[in-house]
């Protein structure tokens, strides 16, 4: 049974006005597993979480748990009939309910089963002594725990999340994510995460499904979603990106820094080279010694500080290059705060370049 998807989505279409804000999406996720719709608003993440909640009505495509169609061309069952769990960035508690009432709202049973339940639940999240508080009496995080356990009270099969921290404050917001996520493991839901925010998928999520103009252009585990981008955007999703143009002769692309490799991409072509400001070195060993290349990382280039700024655990170097007057971005340790008009040797981490077809639009560093 383990390995029946708890929540399918198959070729998922919703049209409005003609335009197609979700087209062809499919996700897959097991029980007790966690996946993030990360994206930027209006790529349609939110329309793919209604129309799994039943919310929403897709123009074509189907919806399973467990196995079992909920949702398709002949059939929609309501939110209420799909063994399904909502939470929301408001935490939508009833004001005029007490803690213990929110969280029995929609359990069934004996009066004695749900007072216990309700008590178990409010020990896991450490609120047993708000048991009778008012949702006005508590804190930000303290209202997101009763919202996760009235959500996971009647114990759903799938556990749908549309960004329910973002209205934390950011001290609070590390803690009640892990805190949330242990339970929700715990239940043996399937969740479902939407978020614009990357640092919170690479966080929580089991596997990545980034979204742009509709469609799912990459899904996977974090690391590789991070590491190997499909494309340029995608990479600069997750972080800022310095990009270096050039062109290919003979399967090679040279650069400043060196040739990198282009297999497959036709001679006289324009490609972007992409590299993040972490995968950039000083190489302090070469100061005043001129460019002398290595295998690892190819020939270092030279550049002056334009821009130094201290970010705690490090600073954000900004290089103008000799070899073309662009800015190159570095991140190197807080300890070294270099002075404007420095000049420098840079070395790339070659391993962490990226090689895209280079990019209509004008051109950036991020």
């Amino acid at each position: 049974m383990d390995d029946i998807p708890r929540l399918e989505i198959r070729n998922i279409v919703r049209r409005f006005g003609g335009r197609a804000v979700v087209d062809c999406v499919s996700l897959s996720i097991l029980p007790g597993n966690v996946t993030c719709l990360l994206g930027p608003s209006g790529c349609g993440k939110t329309t793919t979480l209604r129309i799994a909640a039943g919310v929403d009505r897709q123009d074509a495509g189907e919806v399973l748990v467990d196995g079992a169609i909920v949702s398709d061309a002949h059939l929609h069952l309501p939110p209420e009939r799909r063994s399904i769990g909502l939470m929301f960035q408001d935490f939508a508690l009833f004001p005029h309910l007490s803690v213990a009432q929110n969280v029995a709202f929609g359990l069934k049973g004996s009066k004695t089963e749900r007072r216990r339940r309700v008590g178990e639940l409010l020990e896991r999240v450490r609120l047993s002594r708000f048991i009778d508080a008012w949702p006005h009496e508590l804190s930000g995080g303290e209202q997101q725990r009763v919202a996760l356990a009235r959500a996971i009270a009647p114990q759903p099969r799938v556990m749908l999340m549309d960004e329910p921290f973002s209205g934390l404050d950011n001290r609070l917001r590390d803690g009640i994510r892990d805190e949330t996520l242990e339970i929700l493991k715990e239940e043996g839901a399937a969740v479902l995460l939407v978020t614009h925010e990357p640092d919170e998928a690479m966080r929580m999520a089991d596997e990545i499904a980034l979204m742009r103009d509709g469609r799912i252009v990459q899904a996977g585990a974090p690391y590789n979603v991070y590491n190997a981008p499909r494309d340029q955007a995608a990479a600069a999703f997750f972080s800022d990106i310095n990009v270096i143009r050039g062109k290919v002769e003979g399967a090679l692309t040279e650069t400043p820094f060196g040739e990198f490799l282009a297999p497959g991409v036709p001679d006289g072509t324009e490609v972007d080279i992409v590299i993040r400001p972490q995968h950039i070195r000083i190489d302090f060993d070469r100061q005043g010694r001129g460019p002398s290349p290595t295998a690892r990382d190819g020939t270092p280039a030279r550049g002056v500080v334009e821009r130094a700024r201290f970010m705690g655990s490090e600073s954000l170097v900004e290089f103008r290059m000799d070899f073309d007057g662009s800015i190159l971005r570095a991140t190197v340790p807080s300890v070294f705060l270099p002075k404007v008009g420095t000049p420098l040797w840079l070395m790339l981490r070659r391993d962490r370049c990226h090689v895209f077809p280079a990019r209509r639009e004008e051109r950036a560093t991020s």
